[in-house]
């Protein structure tokens, strides 16, 4: 019998066509912003310059009835530049606060390695509990509330490695690679064709919309069967544990914790929402597994010298731990 199919809002829809024409070959990169839409959680895109990783964060921003601001990382930005600062007013004779970019809907943190630790010590509060504290005054963020953070992998310079307990709190992460010829083309051709005429437009999502797609999405079923696959996933990278592979978690030097299991179970409901399903399968899981679990693994210092990488040895656990 095939699968009981729900129907994906309108406005998802129109909102998942009109990134798809703008953003030629970024099928899977813009199914993964809209399931961190979903979802309620963060997205790290790494890439290469060139690769769209700004243009797809402005139109999806461009796209929601909602705020936007965009954070361009560099060593010598401030914690105040990015949750602002109180600033004293002579005529009143008080302090008032001017709010940073951190206080949007949507926040680009361009080039978030470049930021230093200060900085991201900011944005780990901000992500974590939605709410962020200036000279000791704890103010909320707007709901709904996302950080979507790009990085370039080749330059190394002047950067400052996202600390584990940071990467840990992008619900995913997502790698992109250099496109073929054939998409490659068609991205020529949507640039040429945009210098003669405006790029297209949408009636932006209202705020209520989203609001309703995202509690559709999280009542999406997930049934026993299916959180027993996700937990005997993550596990099975915990030495000790009664599915551990120890020839694979022996190149783990920090497993993954229990937010793996949280952020695998909330994105695959959403994945599934987005395919019309009011049930997730184990392929929503299979299919966003190393997007949501790669990054918060460690490796052993053996497993980096031999070239190891955390996509693969999650790769080879899904190899080994069957769904059902």
């Amino acid at each position: 019998m095939p699968a009981p199919q729900q129907q994906i809002p309108q406005t998802v829809h129109a909102l998942a066509a009109h990134l798809a024409e703008g953003l030629v070959g970024h099928e899977r990169l813009i199914e993964r912003m809209l399931i961190a839409l979903l979802a309620g959680g963060h997205v790290l895109i790494e890439g290469a310059p060139g690769l769209a990783k700004t243009r797809a964060v402005k139109h999806l921003a461009a796209a929601i009835e909602g705020s936007f601001a965009r954070v361009q990382c560099t060593p010598d930005l401030m914690p105040s530049d990015v949750t602002g600062t109180p600033i004293f007013r002579p005529k009143e004779g008080l302090f008032e606060f001017v709010a940073g970019p951190i206080f949007h809907h949507i926040v680009l943190m361009d080039e978030i390695n470049r930021a230093p630790p200060k900085v991201q010590s900011v944005m780990l509060e901000a992500m974590a509990e939605g709410q962020v504290t200036v000279a000791n005054v704890t103010r909320p963020l707007p709901s709904p509330f996302i950080v979507v953070a790009t990085q370039n992998p080749i330059e190394h310079e002047g950067t400052f490695p996202l600390p584990e307990a940071q990467l840990d709190r992008f619900l995913l992460h997502v790698a992109l690679d250099l496109p073929d010829a054939k998409t490659e083309r068609r991205i020529l051709d949507l640039v040429e064709a945009e210098t003669r005429s405006a790029e297209p437009t949408m009636v932006p999502m209202p705020m209520a919309a989203l609001q309703d797609a995202r509690r559709d999405a999280m009542q999406v079923h997930l049934a026993p069967e299916l959180r027993d696959y996700i937990v005997r996933l993550v596990t099975a990278t915990r030495m000790g544990a009664a599915e551990s592979h120890t020839d694979l978690v022996a190149d783990i030097e920090h497993p993954v914790s229990p937010r793996g299991s949280l952020a695998l179970a909330s994105a695959a409901k959403a994945r599934a929402f987005l395919h019309g399903r009011d049930h997730a399968l184990p392929e929503d899981v299979i299919d966003l597994a190393p997007d949501a679990l790669a990054h918060r693994l460690v490796l052993s210092w053996r497993a980096v010298a031999e070239g190891r990488k955390p996509r693969e040895l999650i790769s080879d656990l899904l190899a080994r731990v069957e769904p059902l």
